[in-house]
């Protein structure tokens, strides 16, 4: 089964799954305390792609968003050239104000962020390959996975998207990272499900990363 986004830039392509129905409340918190946000949809900022490869080592990354803070333990030794790129927008200021633009939770359990136009086709205008790709097994992207979106091989750019139930693709998104902290929130965001009804939308809840904090 193939589900294409509505938003050109990220296809994700689902293998075997079972789950056909939207997630509503699995593993869910009672309550989601979200603050109002100032967030909107604005031009990207410019960022200079950095150059060269290093041998990265795991660190940290807090998104402090609306909702709370998701933190993930970043995969700089499996991933670092990813892990390298994503850090240096963060740093940057890229991803602060910016929406989470796209929740699924039908068959396909993640909420995809990292466009600060909110259209699904921004980014900073620079691409680089793939790395740390799993093997095409079932549930590959387990709960907690932080992978890149792309819209084919070696398409990686600012979007991510944080998985909040064990979900399985086609083995072409690039793992970078693991929710270590917020994994309760994501759930949560999930169960409040998508705009307008359906399994996949903008979240009925708004998201906006005000920040992230790299350590």
């Amino acid at each position: 089964m193939k589900r294409s986004s509505y938003l050109a830039a990220i296809t994700l392509v689902l293998g075997t799954v079972v789950a056909t129905t939207p997630v509503t409340a699995q593993g869910a918190t009672s309550t989601l305390k979200c603050k109002a946000s100032k967030a909107v949809g604005h031009a990207p900022k410019v960022v200079k792609q950095p150059a060269g490869t290093t041998v990265g080592k795991d660190g940290k990354m807090t998104l402090v968003t609306n909702c709370g803070n998701i933190v993930i333990l970043t995969y700089g030794k499996k991933a670092p050239n990813t892990v390298k790129m994503i850090s240096t927008l963060a740093k940057a200021g890229f991803y602060n104000a910016s929406l989470c633009h796209r929740l699924t939770t039908a068959g396909l359990y993640v909420l995809q962020c990292g466009d600060p136009t909110a259209t699904g086709s921004g980014g900073p205008g620079f691409q680089y390959p793939d790395e740390n790709l799993p093997k095409g097994v079932a549930n590959n992207y387990p709960a907690g996975t932080v992978a890149m979106a792309n819209s084919g091989p070696g398409t990686n750019s600012s979007q991510f998207f944080l998985v909040f139930a064990d979900t399985t693709l086609n083995p072409s998104y690039t793992i970078w990272g693991k929710v270590t902290s917020g994994l309760d929130i994501l759930k949560a965001i999930a169960a409040k499900g998508v705009q307008g009804g359906g399994g996949d939308g903008t979240p009925a809840q708004p998201v906006a990363i005000e920040k992230v904090i790299v350590s």
